[in-house]
Formats: structure tokens, C-alpha cells, sequence
């Protein structure tokens, strides 16, 4: 079992596996309008983080699930990888986990099923770390392994976070730096550094129970979590859903390490879920060099928390995150939508 590494046995590799934005978009256009839930406060016509649902005692119940492919060797850290990315969906609109599911697909015929529970009990341990129960699950026989969860979880309406409602002027905070699919991609190609092996992997399985505080914030006007869509994906999303245009700087824009992912990308560590990214929304960003486009269309898998914060409050704001063991700075802005382009990287 020590020989085995997953990442040998799947196409693609943690939420670089999803299916490209525009491609979604052709998938969703397919579905008919069903019938008004008035209850429903978001649902698939908002392309938010998860489902929210009222209950009508000013709370609400967050559903949501998350799965993909090995982006790591080790089947325990996997587990723990894909778990800790599905419940950020919760953390990522304010709200406390409540509940997990597993979701698991197993090459049976591939791999031993011992590899199996190592994966099922990373998940159990991410779990376990936000406080909540894996509660059950459904697995199946599938040409790939495939893990994550369906979670649910509560908040307070009140402090309900969605990726619109950011205002002119809101400044642009990232709470985890980003580069895990350039370094995933080079582990695939075989070319990543064993000192480097460790770079995304620890962040990974960082949990982003920091939402949960953001969500009481009113000076946090928008919040999504980045993942598979990079960083200009989600924040076109958050743009369109807001109304407005952004401009950043790649140059504050939080990196794991600048010179290492520099590195793997001399080398043709690209991941194709950049190019499909950028394919489906580059005519919403302007920007000047491939460089650009390659960091900031970079899939990522559990992310961080992308934040739109009143321009008055930002150090309030980078405070409460020093106060949670995180470190923070601005990197870009909202302003009034020009109709031209959403997205600006200077």
C-alpha cells in the first residue's frame, strides 16, 4: 500500500476536475424553471457556494456537496483534502457545519479497499477538526477514485454571506495564498521537488472556520471561497453578481511562494484547468502578460476566503484575521461597473 499513489489513477486532480465554466453554463441552460420555493434564499440562479434554505425562526440551513479526484499520493491526506474543501462551502456563507455524508467512487478492480478506508477516515478526521459527525455516505464501483461530501450546516439570516452584494469602493482580501493546481500539476508530471511536497498540502487541509466569524461582519459585504474557477473566476462571479468591476495586483496577490511556482512554470506545469478556465471567462478580464493569466486562473482546491470589505473597515478586518492566525492584505478594489471589462490586473 506504501507503493500506491492515487494520483496515478485519475485524469485530473482535486477541483481542477471540474467542469469548465462555460461548459456549466451550456449543462445549467438545459435545465427547465421549476416551481417558486419561496423559502429558497439561494439556489441554482445565483451560482453561489451552496443552497440556502429558511427555516422561518431566522435561521437558515446550508446544503451543499463537493468531490473530485486524487490531488495528492497519500490516501489519508486526500480524504482530508476533499473533505475540508466541501465543508468550506459552509464556511464560505457565513455558517456553522452541522453534518456530513461521504461520497465515495472506488476502482475496485484497481485498488485494494483497505486504500479506501484510509481515504474515508481523512475525511472523518476533517470532520472530526470542524466539529462535526460523518455521519453516513454512499459509495459505488467507478473507473476513477472519486471522494468528498455532502454537508449541511445553519446560520443566522442576518449573517448570511453571499459572492454578491460588494459596493464601489470594497477593498479585496484573500485569506490562503494560491498555486496548488501549478504545484499539482507538476506532482502529475512527475517534476515537483520532494522538498516541495508538503507546500500544498498544507494548506489544503486548512479548514476555513474563519467564515464563521466573517459572517458576523456587516463590513464584509461579499464572500465566496476560490477553487476550481481560480481567483479571476470567482471574482468575476462575485462581480457580475454585485454589479460591479474589479481591479487587482498580481504583485499582492497572496502567492505560496513566488519563486517556486515561477519555477514550475518555466517548466510547463500549466494545468489544463487554467486554459479551460480562462477559455470560458477570459473576454471578462483584461490583462498583460501569460503570467497573469496562469497564476490567477489557477485552480485551486480548498481554497481561501475571498472577501469584499468596506474600504473604512480594512484594517478591522485584517485584525480579526491576525487574530485567527492568519495574515492578510489588501490586493485589489471594487469600482462602479463600466459595462466593459469585469475583471482589471495591474
Amino acid at each position: 500500500m506504501k507503493n500506491i499513489k492515487l494520483t496515478e489513477y485519475s485524469h485530473g486532480a482535486g477541483c481542477g476536475c471540474k467542469i469548465a465554466p462555460a461548459v456549466l453554463d451550456t449543462i445549467l441552460g438545459q435545465t427547465q424553471k421549476g416551481p417558486d420555493f419561496p423559502n429558497l434564499l439561494v439556489g441554482n440562479h445565483e451560482r453561489d457556494d451552496a443552497a440556502v434554505y429558511d427555516l422561518g425562526d431566522g435561521t437558515a440551513v446550508i446544503s451543499t456537496t463537493d468531490f473530485f479526484m486524487p490531488i495528492v499520493d497519500d490516501p489519508l491526506t486526500f480524504g482530508r483534502i476533499a473533505a475540508t474543501n466541501a465543508i468550506s462551502d459552509v464556511y464560505a456563507m457565513g455558517g456553522t457545519p452541522m453534518m456530513a455524508i461521504a461520497i465515495l467512487g472506488w476502482p475496485i478492480d484497481k485498488l485494494p479497499p483497505e486504500v479506501a478506508g484510509l481515504v474515508v477516515e481523512g475525511g472523518r478526521q476533517a470532520c472530526a477538526d470542524a466539529g462535526i459527525p460523518l455521519a453516513g455516505g454512499h459509495s459505488i464501483d467507478s473507473p476513477e477514485p472519486i471522494f468528498g461530501l455532502a454537508v449541511n450546516g445553519r446560520v443566522d439570516i442576518k449573517n448570511l454571506k453571499k459572492n454578491g452584494g460588494a459596493s464601489r469602493g470594497d477593498v479585496l482580501f484573500l485569506t490562503k495564498p494560491i498555486g496548488v493546481g501549478i504545484l499539482s500539476t507538476a506532482q502529475k508530471q512527475k517534476k515537483l521537488k520532494p522538498e516541495h511536497s508538503h507546500l500544498a498540502a498544507e494548506q489544503m487541509v486548512r479548514l476555513n472556520k474563519i467564515g464563521i466569524v466573517l459572517g458576523t461582519l456587516d463590513y464584509v459585504h461579499a464572500m465566496t471561497d476560490v477553487t476550481g474557477f481560480g481567483v479571476l473566476g470567482h471574482l468575476t462571479e462575485m462581480c457580475k453578481a454585485s454589479d460591479t468591476t474589479a481591479t487587482i495586483r498580481l504583485a499582492d496577490v497572496p502567492l505560496i511562494d513566488e519563486t517556486i511556482l515561477n519555477h514550475y512554470l518555466a517548466e510547463g506545469c500549466i494545468p489544463g484547468g487554467t486554459k479551460r478556465n480562462w477559455t470560458s471567462y477570459g473576454h471578462h478580464v483584461s490583462l498583460t502578460t501569460d503570467r497573469q493569466k496562469w497564476l490567477l486562473a489557477d485552480p485551486q482546491t480548498s481554497g481561501g476566503l475571498l472577501c469584499a470589505v468596506a474600504p473604512e473597515q480594512a484594517d478591522a478586518f485584517r485584525e480579526i484575521c491576525m487574530q485567527n492566525g492568519i495574515s492578510v492584505e489588501p490586493f485589489g478594489a471594487m469600482a462602479a461597473a463600466d459595462g466593459k471589462k469585469l475583471v482589471r490586473v495591474e
